[in-house]
């Protein structure tokens, strides 16, 4: 009897011991809510810190489009003259009536900003029958800056296209005659936003943001909705 109640006593304190254990465990391996939330909260700074996935800083970073006016932004420096160019009135072909949106008058800001791929955008430019412009048609840059000091070439970045501007003196009614024309192909380039960077000898003195659409994208729309895309 004595050997058996031995036996249990050791049987019993041997379960105590395990079930102690177990318990030890189980609390240095769960965290409660708060300290999870805690540690949690430092592996994010962690990352953060780090090169990890900022949500906030990732939407802060989202590109954001460029914003239409219909504004001729004037660049006024020592080595140029903008006052070569008054105003300016650009049509197309493709979109807008001739006496509506495309019949506007010659203005710095107030000058059609939306256009489709593919439509010939025509320019009719206030400035004196001496002096002839060159219009670059460029990806937007958001640092309008850049235009000051940057050398033209077509094998510039963002570099779509360019239309020189002349005096059509050996047209008929000179004076009604658009001095330059152009188009994007779809084929070559795509939607989305453009500047206009007007040039007299080789410089910059005026840019204008546009927008270009998809081919056929804007032609069956009336002259007021297109008078709300320019204002977006």
């Amino acid at each position: 009897m004595r050997m058996n109640k031995r036996l249990v006593a050791l049987f019993m304190a041997t379960v105590m011991v395990l079930a102690l254990t177990a318990c030890a465990k189980t609390n240095n391996t769960t965290p409660t809510g708060s300290n999870q939330q805690a540690d949690q909260g430092q592996t994010q700074d962690a990352d953060n810190g780090n090169g990890g996935t900022d949500v906030n800083a990732s939407a802060d970073q989202m590109v954001v489009p460029a914003k239409l006016t219909g504004k001729l932004n004037l660049i006024e420096m020592d080595d140029r003259d903008p006052s070569v160019l008054r105003g300016v009135r650009i049509s197309g072909l493709s979109a807008g009536t001739g006496d509506g949106f495309n019949g506007r008058d010659s203005s710095l800001d107030d000058v059609r900003c939306v256009f489709e791929l593919n439509e010939w955008v025509e320019f009719y430019p206030d400035i004196d029958k001496e002096y002839g412009l060159r219009v670059w048609i460029l990806e937007h840059r958001d640092d309008h800056e850049f235009y000051k000091t940057c050398d033209f070439a077509d094998v510039m970045p963002g570099f779509a296209g360019y239309c020189d501007l002349h005096y059509p003196a050996d047209e008929e009614n000179p004076d009604e005659w658009c001095w330059g024309s152009f188009y994007l192909n779809p084929d070559d380039h795509g939607a989305g936003y453009y500047d206009f960077v007007f040039t007299y000898d080789g410089k910059a003195i005026a840019t204008l943001v546009t927008r270009f659409y998809n081919e056929n994208e804007l032609s069956a729309k009336s002259d007021a909705d297109l008078e709300s895309l320019m204002r977006e």
